[in-house]
C-alpha cells in the first residue's frame, strides 16, 4: 500500500502541517491526483464508508484497499468525506455535491466527478422532487 504526505498538510504557500488527513493509494503528487486521473481538476480525495481512509479514486481504493467499497448513505450527506487536495479542507458530502470548487481555496473541481458519485454515495431519494 503506497502512502503519499502521511500526516501532513500543505497549504498553497509550500508550509507544511500536521492537521492534513492522509490519503491512501497510488498518488502522483501532494494534491492527491493519481495513476487513474491526473488532470489539473483531479484535485480530490473521498473518505471511503467502509473504512474511513482518504483515496483519490474508487479504483485507487479497489487496488489497494482489503475489503470492497461501500457507498455513503444519503442520510450521512453531513459527513465529512471530501478532501481539497490543494489547500486540505474537508467538506461535507453535501458541500462537495452542490459546488464546484473548493469554499477555501477556490480551487476548481473536475465536473466530471459527478459521473463517478455512484461510486462513492448512494443516490439522493430528493433528487428531482
Amino acid at each position: 500500500m503506497i502512502v503519499r504526505g502521511a500526516g501532513r498538510k500543505q497549504d498553497l504557500s509550500g508550509a507544511l502541517n500536521a492537521d492534513r488527513p492522509r490519503v491512501l493509494g497510488p498518488t502522483v503528487d501532494d494534491q492527491t491526483r493519481c495513476v487513474h486521473y491526473q488532470t489539473p481538476l483531479d484535485v480530490i480525495a473521498i473518505r471511503f464508508a467502509c473504512c474511513g481512509e482518504y483515496y483519490p479514486c474508487h479504483l485507487c481504493h479497489e487496488e489497494a484497499a482489503d475489503h470492497p467499497a461501500q457507498t455513503w448513505p444519503a442520510e450521512e450527506r453531513d459527513q465529512h468525506a471530501v478532501l481539497c487536495g490543494v489547500c486540505g479542507t474537508e467538506l461535507t458530502i453535501a458541500e462537495y455535491r452542490r459546488t464546484e470548487d473548493c469554499p477555501a481555496c477556490s480551487a476548481v473541481f473536475n465536473p466530471g466527478c459527478s459521473l463517478h458519485a455512484h461510486f462513492y454515495f448512494d443516490p439522493d431519494p430528493t433528487a428531482g422532487k
